[in-house]
């Protein structure tokens, strides 16, 4: 049967059936390139950085942090290498929570660091994928420890560590770093983005399964090494001098500052109590300040050494001119100024011999004999009042206010050192300006920055050696303060001091010395008026006289063991330093030398010691004069101002605070006294007072004891018996008190003649007791 013959298509539907392939075979084209379009070119980025994240590691390589060397090229502060271990928290899995138990076994070693401990550990596992630290920085046996754990995903990584070799050697002064090896204090604070360096990096590339494929690494910078002008050796010395007396005297903390005179430069920086950078976990933070340039105190005798110079290069005044010291007071517009001395009082003597004893009226003559801007001017020639320009941290101008604002009798109370604020740095330097021949020297502790490596032939150690010039190119800011004759007289005059005035503990054997002792009242923050049981004690001198080789200053705050005077306290720190000091330079001796039986008589305690007065200085003029200082000045923030205030005389509080009206202190016992009584203080105590008018007003309270929330804690039922006073001198009467716990308010000068209460009298601890001295 023949089948029907098969229609074809015809031509229209040929093409309509390719047309709907073409069109679906260009749909499908254009969405395959707006697909690539959109993950090449739109997307390109992202799934780059995805990549690169997927298949690669980039590790920030820290540099070689510079390292600080003293004079001698000996290592202050250095950079070693120690093991830091990480963890990838991804590859731990199920097990971070043993592995973050048996880490934090070996790593957490003190419980005050919260951040090796297991819950702080096990956080950052959870919260990261690719990278957590475990410890950082750990030491050799804690490193070996976590490697006999052969943990999966814990991993180690070399980090550079701060190491300072000699523990707490020069600590405030060089400083400490923090975990991310930032400078936090000293020089490694000041300087540290030199001596940070610039970090690289390491590019690491990874198959899937995580293995190293290969790297690029770009190479860190080191930081810059500081070579200062610091001598290790004397360093040692004077630390451990301040240390042994700060021991004896059971002080507060102090200060000694050694200087070469003729460059300004500072061979040793020593505070005490100190810190050791090394142990960071340990450190207490009310040591770490610089006190040596950071805090003030007022100077009290030891700034007479301006009145006095000043006067001989202006005034025309002579060593061997005779000034009256008016029997030791003398009253200026209602306020007295007198000395106090327990072999009796000055009449007229020579300048040289005022000085050696340290009259208050005399200084006081000296300064009037100038005036008062020109007695500014040469305070302020001196360094005082304006930054040194030292290199460290932090440094204050001190307290020096314009004479516009001095009141009436503010020139006595400078004269002798109150009314002041200067820094231990401020006040070597003004000795070493007389010692050098009058040409005042900035202070410097730094000599150079340098790329060069110890080892290196152009870094060469700059020892010290004595000068006896200046150089012949003065630095910026050196000028002539006094003539080079003035320098002469001063320094004849110091040596005086030491061999027939108050600081014949200054003594050297075998070196002539010259220097001045100072005694200073710290301000009671309670009051704001001088406390007369916390002082600040101080020597500041040079060695030998004739060619003077280095300046020293010693300041020790609030000492509370025995004699506290500078001569006491202070001076034998002096002696000592100078002594090892010049012997370890080689200095050629000037002197005889004395055997030791000999050396301890002629050093013998000079009763004729200056005690600090209560003279009528306007406290509340430095109080506002706070405010004036500029902003950046450690002394106007809040968190030095309390520190300040217990460490200087001149306290430094907030701006915002108003300094205390002078009103206030007419209240007190004085208006609780019977009226016959209070007219006889009055009338006894105005004739031969050494103090300002009107008269201090004592109070009479339990003892207090502040609470940190601000309360205040009385305790009346603590009561003790009023010594008799009759016939002692002011330190016998201020040392009886201070043993039951009194404090004293003495009226006049002289010995103890009348007190109220009466002697025997039972009352509240810390009540302050009126004593009327008269002569």
């Amino acid at each position: 049967m023949n089948k029907a013959p098969r229609q074809t298509l015809t031509a229209p539907i040929r093409r309509v059936r390719f047309a709907y392939v073409a069109l679906f075979f260009c749909f499908w084209t254009a969405s395959i390139g707006l697909r690539l379009v959109w993950l090449q070119v739109v997307r390109h980025g992202d799934f780059v950085e995805r990549a690169a994240k997927q298949q690669q590691r980039t590790f920030e390589v820290a540099p070689r942090r510079g390292v600080l060397y003293d004079r001698n090229l000996k290592e202050l502060a250095m950079t070693v290498t120690v093991d830091s271990v990480y963890a990838v928290p991804s590859e731990l899995g199920d097990n971070r929570e043993s592995a973050a138990e048996m880490l934090a076994g070996i790593v957490h070693s003190d419980a005050r660091d919260s951040f090796t401990s297991r819950q702080q550990m096990l956080a950052r596992f959870n919260a990261s994928r690719n990278f957590a630290w475990v410890a950082r920085r750990v030491d050799a046996e804690t490193a070996t420890r976590v490697r006999e754990l052969n943990l999966k995903g814990v991993y180690f990584q070399k980090e550079f560590k701060r190491f300072y070799p000699n523990n707490d050697l020069a600590a405030q002064v060089l400083g400490y770093v923090g975990t991310d090896d930032t400078g936090l204090g000293g020089l490694e604070r000041e300087f540290d983005d030199d001596m940070h360096g610039t970090p690289g990096h390491v590019l690491t590339a990874l198959d899937a399964k995580r293995h190293v494929l290969g790297s690029e690494e770009s190479q860190p910078l080191p930081g810059e090494n500081l070579v200062l002008s610091i001598d290790a050796n004397i360093q040692y010395m004077a630390e451990r001098a301040l240390d042994a007396q700060m021991e004896k005297m059971k002080a507060l903390h102090g200060t000694v500052v050694v200087q070469d005179p003729h460059t300004g430069q500072i061979l040793a920086l020593a505070i005490s109590p100190r810190f050791n950078p090394n142990d960071q976990r340990h450190m207490d933070a009310s040591v770490l300040q610089n006190l040596a340039v950071s805090d003030v105190y007022e100077p009290g005798s030891t700034f007479k050494l301006v009145s006095y110079s000043a006067a001989l290069d202006a005034a025309g005044v002579e060593p061997t001119d005779i000034v009256d010291c008016q029997g030791g007071a003398m009253t200026m517009y209602g306020r007295t100024l007198h000395d106090d001395k327990s072999d009796g009082h000055l009449g007229r003597v020579t300048v040289q011999y005022a000085l050696e004893k340290s009259s208050d009226v005399g200084a006081a003559k000296m300064a009037l004999k100038l005036g008062n801007q020109k007695f500014y001017e040469y305070m302020r020639a001196f360094g005082f009042g304006d930054r040194s320009g030292i290199e460290l941290p932090s440094e204050t101008r001190g307290l020096l206010r314009n004479p516009k604002k001095w009141g009436a009798t503010s020139i006595l109370s400078m004269a002798i050192g109150q009314e002041v604020g200067v820094t231990p740095v401020q006040l070597v330097t003004m000795v070493s300006t007389i010692a050098n021949g009058g040409v005042y020297m900035p202070p410097h502790i730094l000599l150079q920055s340098t790329d060069q490596m110890k080892g290196d032939p152009r870094l060469q150690a700059a020892a010290f050696r004595p000068a006896n010039q200046l150089p012949s190119t003065l630095p910026d800011g050196a000028h002539r303060v006094i003539k080079e004759i003035t320098s002469a007289k001063m320094r004849m005059m110091m040596q005086g001091i030491v061999v027939e005035g108050t600081g014949r503990k200054g003594a050297l054997n075998g070196y002539s010395a010259g220097g001045k002792t100072g005694t200073a009242q710290k301000i009671d923050v309670a009051t704001h008026t001088y406390s007369h049981t916390k002082l600040v004690a101080s020597f500041a001198g040079f060695a030998p006289v004739s060619n003077p080789a280095i300046s020293v200053a010693v300041v020790i705050d609030t000492p509370t063991v025995g004699s506290r005077y500078g001569a006491e306290t202070s001076a034998p720190v002096f002696a000592e330093v100078a002594q090892q000091v010049l012997e370890y330079l080689g200095v050629p001796h000037d002197q005889p030398l004395k055997a030791k039986k000999d050396l301890v008589a002629s050093v013998k305690s000079d009763e004729a010691e200056e005690a600090p007065t209560d003279s009528g200085a306007d406290l509340n003029a430095m109080f506002a004069d706070v405010n004036s200082l500029p902003a950046d000045d450690p002394l106007r923030t809040p968190a030095n101002a309390a520190a300040a205030s217990e460490t200087a005389s001149a306290v430094a509080e907030k701006p915002a605070v108003a300094a205390p009206k002078v009103a206030d202190k007419s209240q007190g016992v004085l208006n609780l006294l019977p009226a016959k009584v209070l007219a006889a203080f009055q009338a006894k105590g105005d004739g031969d007072t050494g103090v300002s008018a009107p008269l201090p007003a004592p109070k009479v309270v339990p003892a207090v004891q502040s609470k940190t929330n601000g309360s205040v804690v009385v305790d009346a039922a603590l009561r003790v018996a009023v010594p008799s006073f009759d016939g002692a001198a002011l330190r016998t009467v201020v040392e009886r008190a201070d043993a039951v716990g009194l404090r004293v308010q003495p009226v006049g000068s002289g010995l103890a003649r009348e007190q109220v209460p009466a002697a025997g009298t039972m009352v509240p601890s810390g009540t302050e007791v009126v004593v009327r001295f008269a002569r």
